[in-house]
């Protein structure tokens, strides 16, 4: 390690004496970490009728062709709601179905996927939203709170569907295509291979497939078949996770803080789990998707798009 990059971890630690070591360290990580240059925007949503609101957009993802689609929670307004790039919308849909609108993904062929943290419904639409499949998660346990359901979806090379099941109980599950549960696995705890709120999860060009284990804080590393692969814990709250052209991607933030606090957008090393650059994120690491040439889009409270795309021209 070079001196300057000690000095400055020596200065990072010195300013967070009061944290816990754990939050000193992850902010010692970023210091020395390398800032992405990316340029943030913020889409504002043009409303097409009065009364018609944007709540707190959960998760955004874009396609091919460039629409914006904001899976959001306020009831005034569809869940899903497709928009151009200055905001316009476009189309919405999915009044009606959604009890807590959580993540949205596209997969490789452009249909549009949703999961809801309420009710436990995963859904399968066209671009223009018609709804194509409808996969019920099922067992959810009682709780505490409306939160009980699952909360993320990605596609393997193989076509099939791995699911965070992190609301209520504490596994990922593996379907067909065509939605037909294959397996699961994963319990509550923080040994190898358990969870606690498993949130976010991706799958990678060499069947890797990572999960956001976010009250643990920590991120696993699992085979197709669920065999424990290895974890990193000193990313800190992991919320989120995405794959994209190569390239893997996490939300987070400081464990020491309230999950609706600020954190970073972090691109990281698949082999060694090193932080490869940053974003900060104004507390957007909730759910992450990623854009054609590393443009990242996510929501933040109570109501912004966020985007972040390449600033060097």
């Amino acid at each position: 390690m070079g001196m300057l990059a000690g000095l400055i971890i020596t200065v990072v630690f010195n300013m967070q004496a009061q944290e816990p070591a754990e939050a000193a360290a992850l902010r010692a990580s970023v210091a020395i970490a390398p800032r992405l240059m990316v340029s943030k925007t913020e889409v504002k949503l043009q409303a097409p009728s009065a009364g018609w609101m944007i709540g707190y957009p959960s998760s955004v993802a874009i396609d091919k062709e460039g629409t914006i689609y904001v899976l959001q929670r306020d009831d005034t307004a569809d869940p899903v709601i497709a928009v151009d790039r200055d905001g316009r919308v476009l189309r919405s849909w999915g009044k009606g179905l959604f009890k807590i609108p959580h993540a949205i993904r596209i997969d490789a062929q452009g249909n549009v996927w949703t999961v809801d943290a309420g009710n436990s419904m995963v859904y399968k639409f066209t671009p223009k939203g018609e709804k194509l499949m409808e996969i019920s998660v099922g067992e959810q346990p009682e709780g505490k709170t409306a939160f009980t359901g699952t909360t993320d979806i990605a596609f393997a090379p193989n076509g099939h569907l791995y699911i965070s099941d992190g609301y209520g109980n504490a596994r990922v599950l593996e379907d067909t295509a065509d939605g037909k549960r294959l397996k699961q696995w994963g319990s509550a705890g923080s040994g190898p291979g358990q969870f606690r709120q498993p949130h976010g999860i991706a799958v990678d060009d060499r069947g890797t497939v990572y999960v956001a284990d976010r009250q643990n804080g920590r991120l696993q590393r699992f085979d197709l078949n669920g065999k424990y692969l290895g974890e990193w814990d000193n990313l800190g709250m992991v919320t989120t996770v995405a794959f994209r052209d190569g390239a893997l991607w996490i939300g987070t933030q400081l464990r020491s803080e309230p999950t609706s606090a600020d954190g970073w957008l972090m691109k990281i090393d698949r082999k060694s789990g090193k932080i490869l650059g940053y974003v900060e994120s104004a507390h957007g690491h909730h759910v992450l998707n990623v854009a054609a040439k590393g443009e990242l889009l996510s929501g933040a409270r109570p109501d912004t798009v966020l985007w972040f795309r390449d600033s060097v021209k």
